[in-house]
């Protein structure tokens, strides 16, 4: 069987790929910088070959705050090297997976957003990743474009493993009470992007835990499991200003993929398994 190509493979998501594939027997090559630089022509036309299975692309910029005063950077990585590598794959007849974002809407919802919702990102971070997303869907080739949100591992920098070391360690945390969307376990998001792939699936998914909660009510979570007597205070995003603005409301609309693979494992759960494992 051929081969997949895991773009980023050295970040939280790459390593959930590179891991599945293992298990799975699936043969997989791991790409990440400086070898593979999604703004060098060359560089993407020696690693997107004739023959791959897919490229799956776990690579952007990722530093939503950093975002705002390095638009034109991210927009490079997230948008103008998405067209280059989705072209490269239509080049050589190669399906690609692209990851998106819940930061592609605006926030203003009260329902879950649909998959052909309209988007209005609300900062610079949301905008470079749909631009890769217009890439990717102007394209003939068959290939998926999967949003995801608050994505977390057992391993790597993330919210799950940050409260969980800040709650052993204080009496007390203070988290944003005003942003309501889905957690993503890393790996579920893998395992469900390859039973997409392996079903054929084009055009936009949404891929995260199922239910939903605010920060505050995952950061409660964590903090029930591995550390109880750690006091978690509700609070406003106003009190912790960041540069970015976030959506207050996120929420995924999971229906697309739950008719394709049935329905997603809840947050709790997948949150459960993640933190026996940190």
């Amino acid at each position: 069987m051929s081969a997949l190509l895991v773009c980023g493979a050295g970040g939280m998501l790459g390593r959930a790929w590179l891991e599945l594939c293992a298990a799975r027997g699936l043969e997989a090559r791991a790409a990440d910088l400086p070898a593979l630089d999604l703004a060098d022509d060359a560089s993407v036309a020696a690693h997107v070959t004739e023959g791959l299975r897919a490229v799956v692309n776990c690579a952007a910029y990722t530093d939503v705050d950093g975002a705002e005063t390095h638009e034109a950077l991210a927009t490079a990585i997230n948008g103008e090297g998405v067209a280059r590598l989705v072209a490269r794959c239509d080049a050589v007849g190669v399906p690609l997976v692209h990851y998106s974002t819940d930061y592609v809407f605006d926030g203003c919802a009260s329902a879950p957003y649909p998959t052909d919702g309209p988007t209005a990102p609300l900062n610079a971070y949301g905008r470079s990743k749909r631009v890769g997303e217009e890439a990717v869907l102007a394209s003939p080739g068959t290939h998926l474009v999967v949003r995801t949100s608050w994505l977390y591992a057992p391993w790597g920098k993330n919210f799950v493993l940050t409260i969980a070391k800040l709650a052993a360690e204080r009496e007390e945390l203070r988290v944003v009470d005003d942003q309501r969307g889905r957690p993503t376990s890393a790996e579920h998001l893998a395992r469900l992007s390859l039973a997409l792939l392996e079903r054929g699936e084009r055009g936009v998914f949404h891929g995260t835990d199922g239910g939903e909660c605010t920060w505050f009510e995952l950061a409660r979570e964590i903090a029930a499991r591995v550390a109880p007597r750690c006091r978690v205070i509700p609070c406003t995003s106003a009190e912790f200003p960041r540069p970015a603005p976030r959506p207050a409301y996120s929420v995924l609309d999971l229906s697309r993929t739950e008719a394709a693979l049935g329905p997603m494992p809840d947050w709790r759960d997948n949150l459960a398994d993640v933190l026996a494992r940190r």
